[in-house]
């Protein structure tokens, strides 16, 4: 693949994934100390106006961001069907410990301090993969199936801030259980008047202000611009 040289600019990059390919939009803004990776939940994707939005915030607080699509498009459309992907964790977590892989040997990405940003079911493969990864130093779970992430949180090192709408009882729920196994920095914020998907007047830009302000202290940005 070509070097990624651009800064404050967008490129479409394929990082591969075992068998598949899996494509994200890479934003860097000059200066970026840090890189959140988003994984996302079934039925949300890159383009997720939803995910942009939250995306941006993170961006104006000077970090770099990929999103991409844990599941190839057949992939997607088949799930869209059955729906035996999107509680495959274990599937799940290895593609974004493989994008995690290809960020970090990545020469103009390497140095860059990694996030993860997951919901829903892309939380728990969010969480499963930062156990094992060091590199991963901060992570934000909205809405976020933690109870299929399971014990391995017991041995989280990164930074965690869990969120989840005041309406969303069993996910709630969960979050606090698996707040109370983290033995690593860590904040639960609980969004009052939201649902699920946080589809309620201001509660996804409370998501956003929460999540970039987490990255921003745990991700800090460089002292000289990004080249």
């Amino acid at each position: 693949m070509d070097k990624v040289a651009f800064i404050s600019r967008e490129a479409e990059v394929r990082v591969p994934c075992g068998d598949v390919d899996l494509v994200g939009d890479l934003l860097v803004p000059a200066g970026a100390a840090g890189i959140v990776l988003f994984a996302h939940g079934s039925g949300s994707s890159r383009r997720s106006p939803r995910n942009r939005s939250v995306a941006q915030q993170i961006q104006n607080k000077g970090l770099a961001t990929l999103l991409f699509d844990l599941l190839t498009p057949e992939e997607a459309r088949g799930e869209a069907r059955s729906g035996e992907l999107r509680f495959n964790i274990p599937l799940l977590t290895e593609r974004l410990a493989a994008v995690t892989g290809w960020v970090c040997k990545e020469p103009d990405l390497g140095d860059l301090r990694v996030g993860y940003f997951g919901a829903s079911t892309g939380a728990a493969a969010a969480l499963a993969a930062a156990t094992g990864d060091p590199e991963v130093k901060a992570l934000v779970s909205r809405g976020g199936r933690t109870d299929l992430a399971g014990t391995a949180v017991e041995n989280m090192k990164a930074a965690t801030l869990l969120i989840a709408g005041g309406l969303d009882q069993p996910v709630m729920e969960w979050n606090h259980q698996t707040f109370e196994r983290l033995r690593c920095v860590k904040q639960l914020s609980i969004i009052s008047g939201a649902t699920h998907l946080f589809e309620e007047e201001g509660t996804l830009e409370k998501v956003a202000e929460l999540a970039a302000s987490w990255f921003a202290i745990h991700l800090p940005q460089a002292q000289e611009p990004w080249t």
